[in-house]
């Protein structure tokens, strides 16, 4: 799996319906409507996130390596 950054993950889980809720420091908290569910994503210029943390986040939003491309 190739990383992206959580700038490029932002743009991504918005189409998929997720809300940016706020802005904490250098993390962007996202919610969608119908689901628990609270997405924090790090967002620190343009650098890769850890694989680990982009395997995590997209589990927690239910995505795919399919739906990052």
């Amino acid at each position: 799996m190739k990383s992206i950054s959580g700038k490029n993950l932002c743009k991504i889980i918005k189409k998929y319906g997720w809300i940016l809720s706020r802005i904490v420091g250098s993390h962007h908290i996202f919610e969608k409507e119908g689901s628990d569910v609270i997405l924090s994503i790090p967002v620190h210029s343009n650098r890769d996130l850890p694989i680990g943390t982009l395997k995590s986040i997209m589990k927690d939003a239910n995505l795919t390596e399919k739906d990052l491309l």
